[in-house]
């Protein structure tokens, strides 16, 4: 893909196509989810949307080296890794893009329903709804990509294990109603299959430029 399907991401483009390539997938799973099972209000699912798709923006501030990696992070990469919610909320109020819920997806979405998440450490419903929706998005198509040192579970392996960490990890209701969603929206797509849709840019298109002001 030459150009991002929305000007905010073209820096993220530049920075890691593999970061891209998986806020894409991230942007529409929550598009699947929330119009499949008629979730959450119209003004809330666009919030929720948007900001799934920029949930990592903070990682254009992150060092290439450390995003590009092809062997796991030592500790003190990891330390530079786990700042990029604060840096994606630092990098929008920059854009003053304020919407609370964009925002709250962009900081709290490595937060765990046990309190031993990031940036804060967060616990159970003091995290934002649509953040602890955005982390089962973000850590399943995680668990189903390929890195240079593991290769990505199967569709039925992580749905096995987003069960296993409902409770733990994950809202175990949000847990439940994701996996309701049918194995051909939950499969994982490739940047082919994503451009051949064009459904992330029609969202992207119609949902971020209004970012700003729905406040």
């Amino acid at each position: 893909m030459k150009d991002a399907v929305h000007p905010i991401l073209d820096r993220l483009l530049d920075k890691d196509k593999e970061t891209y390539e998986h806020v894409l997938r991230v942007g529409t799973l929550a598009h699947c989810w929330t119009s499949q099972l008629e979730l959450l209000e119209y003004e809330e699912r666009e919030a929720f949307v948007a900001g799934c798709f920029i949930h990592d923006i903070g990682k254009i501030l992150i060092d290439t080296n450390i995003l590009q990696k092809t062997s796991k992070l030592d500790r003190e990469e990891w330390t530079l890794m786990r700042m990029h919610p604060e840096l994606g909320v630092t990098l929008l109020s920059i854009e003053e893009i304020k919407n609370p819920n964009i925002l709250d997806i962009v900081m709290y979405h490595h937060e765990r329903w046990d309190g031993l998440g990031y940036p804060q450490g967060l616990q159970g419903t003091n995290i934002p709804k649509l953040a602890r929706m955005c982390s089962i998005i973000d850590a399943f198509d995680a668990m189903l990509s390929d890195r240079p040192y593991k290769k990505g579970m199967s569709l039925e392996e992580a749905k096995a294990e987003l069960l296993a960490q409902a409770g733990i990890q994950f809202d175990e209701m949000y847990v439940k109603q994701f996996l309701s969603l049918p194995d051909h929206l939950l499969h994982h797509p490739t940047l082919d299959d994503l451009e051949q849709m064009e459904l992330q840019g029609t969202i992207l298109m119609s949902i971020l430029p209004k970012m700003g002001s729905c406040l």
